[in-house]
C-alpha cells in the first residue's frame, strides 16, 4: 500500500520526525482557507502540492508556489483534476514555504537480492535518485542494516556521514534517520523515503517530502484504515474483494478464470500472444479461484469477470490437482444455472480448457450439459487463440 505524501507526513509526525506544517484540501476554496490561516500567522507564501501516488509531480506542474490565499486558490484550482502519469489529482497539500539551504536524500528499504534491510543516503537530494545513481554514483551511499541490530543514534550517524552530509547537518539528520527507522520497522513498511531531506536557513533538518510503502501482508496486525484511498479502488476489484476473490482488472477483452496464480499468469501471457493475430486482443483481468471450484465460487468468478463491460469472451483454464476437473465442470454447470436464476444469464462465449486430474470426466460432464456458448478446447494454446478470436469477433459485431 502506497501512502499519499500528506499521509506519510502524518505518520512521520507521530514518530517525532520534523515536517513542514500543512493541510489537505480537496477544493480550491479549502486550499484558500488553509493558506489564509498561514497568512494570519505570518507565513503568506505556501506550496500547493498535488497528492498522487507517483513521482514527477513538479515536472508535470503539480507543485506550485503561491504568495497569497487568493493565489493559493487559483493554483489549487489549476492542479485539482490534473492527470499526472495516469493519476487524477483529487486533493492537494497546502504547506508552509520553507527556507531551504541544502537538500539531501535518505531512505530505508528492503534489499530483496541481499535479503536484508538497506539504508540509502546522499548529499545529492531533490532530484530523482536514479539520476544520481547514474551520473554521480560516488555520491550515493548504500549501507546494509542488520535486522537484529537496527538503527541507533551511532548507526544513524554512520549512515548520514557515509552519504556525505555536511557536519552541520549530521546531528539533525541522524536524529531524523533514527526516527525514520522506527517508522520503517514499527509500521511494517517496505520503503520509507525522504527526498528531499532539507537543511533550512534556521538550521533545522526536516522532511520536505515523504514516501511510504506499507507491506499489505502485515495488514492483519496493523491499523491502516485511515490510509484507505477509495478513489484508487476499481469498483470491480472492490466487489471481487468482498467475494474473497483474487482479482486484478486489466485493460483487455478476454476474461480470465484459472486455478493457481502461476497458471493464471501463464494464461495472461498466452492470451496476449495469441491475441496479436486478431488485432492486439489482450486479457481483461487476472482471476485466481484457487483450489476450490464450487458452484458459488465459479458463479462469483463469472459474475465478476462479466461485469467488466470490456469483456467479450471468457477463458476458463483449469489444471486439476487437489481440486479435480470433474468438480470444476460441475461447478461451471451449476454456476451457469445459478446466474440464470439471479437474472444474470451468461451470453458471452466461454472457452474451457480442462487438464490434469479427472480431465476426461470433467470434459464429459460439460459435453453432456451442452450449455449454449460453452466451447471446450484441448490445449492451452489453442484455447487462448479461440478465446481471442471470439473476443475480436464480438468486438467487430460478428
Amino acid at each position: 500500500m502506497d501512502l499519499f505524501e500528506y499521509q506519510a507526513k502524518e505518520l512521520f509526525a507521530e514518530y517525532g520526525v520534523l515536517i513542514q506544517r500543512g493541510g489537505v484540501a480537496s477544493t480550491a476554496a479549502e486550499a484558500e482557507a488553509i493558506a489564509a490561516d498561514f497568512a494570519a500567522n505570518g507565513s503568506p507564501q505556501v506550496v500547493i502540492k498535488a497528492q498522487v501516488k507517483t513521482g514527477g509531480r513538479g515536472k508535470a506542474g503539480g507543485v506550485k508556489l503561491a504568495a497569497s490565499p487568493a493565489e493559493a486558490r487559483a493554483k489549487a484550482e489549476a492542479i485539482l483534476g490534473m492527470d499526472i502519469k495516469g493519476h487524477t489529482v483529487h486533493s492537494v497539500l497546502v504547506a508552509e514555504d520553507v527556507d531551504i539551504a541544502e537538500e539531501y536524500y535518505l531512505s530505508f528499504l528492503i534489499d530483496r537480492a541481499e535479503r536484508t534491510f538497506l539504508a540509502i543516503c546522499s548529499v545529492e537530494g531533490g532530484v530523482e535518485i536514479e539520476e544520481v545513481a547514474r551520473t554521480k554514483p560516488e555520491a550515493l551511499a548504500r549501507i546494509p542494516v542488520s535486522p537484529l541490530a537496527g538503527v541507533d543514534r551511532a548507526t544513524a550517524l554512520e549512515i548520514v556521514r557515509a552519504g556525505g552530509l555536511p557536519e552541520h547537518a549530521q546531528a539533525g539528520a541522524a536524529e531524523l534517520a533514527e526516527r525514520l527507522w522506527a517508522v520503517f520497522t514499527d509500521e511494517d513498511a517496505t520503503l520509507v523515503e525522504v527526498n528531499p531531506l532539507v537543511y533550512t536557513g534556521e538550521g533545522r533538518v526536516l522532511a520536505l517530502d515523504a514516501k511510504v510503502t506499507l507491506d499489505d501482508n502485515a495488514a492483519f496486525r496493523q491499523d491502516w484504515a485511515a490510509f484507505a484511498d477509495p478513489t484508487a479502488v476499481d469498483p470491480i476489484e472492490a466487489r471481487a474483494k468482498a467475494k474473497h476473490l483474487n482479482y486484478v482488472k486489466l485493460d483487455g477483452s478476454v476474461g480470465i478464470i484459472g486455478n493457481g496464480a502461476g497458471l493464471v499468469m501463464s494464461t495472461l501471457d498466452v492470451v496476449a500472444y495469441a491475441g496479436e493475430e486478431f488485432g492486439g486482443v489482450r486479457p481483461a483481468n487476472f482471476l485466481d479461484i484457487g483450489g476450490g471450484a464450487s458452484a458459488e465460487v465459479m458463479a462469483n468468478g463469472l459474475d465478476i469477470v462479466l461485469s467488466d463491460p470490456h469483456v467479450r469472451s471468457v477463458f476458463v483454464n483449469v489444471f486439476g490437482g487437489i481440486t479435480a476437473c470433474d468438480a470444476v465442470a460441475n461447478g461451471i454447470v451449476s454456476a451457469m444455472a445459478l446466474l440464470a436464476e439471479r437474472g444474470d444469464a451468461v451470453t458471452h462465449p466461454i472457452v474451457v480448457r480442462l487438464d490434469g486430474n479427472k480431465a476426461v470426466e470433467g470434459r464429459a460432464i460439460l459435453a453432456a450439459a451442452a450449455l449454449p456458448g460453452i466451447e471446450q478446447v484441448g490445449t492451452m494454446d489453442d484455447a487462448a487463440r479461440r478465446a481471442a478470436e471470439l473476443a475480436a469477433a464480438a468486438a467487430n459485431g460478428a
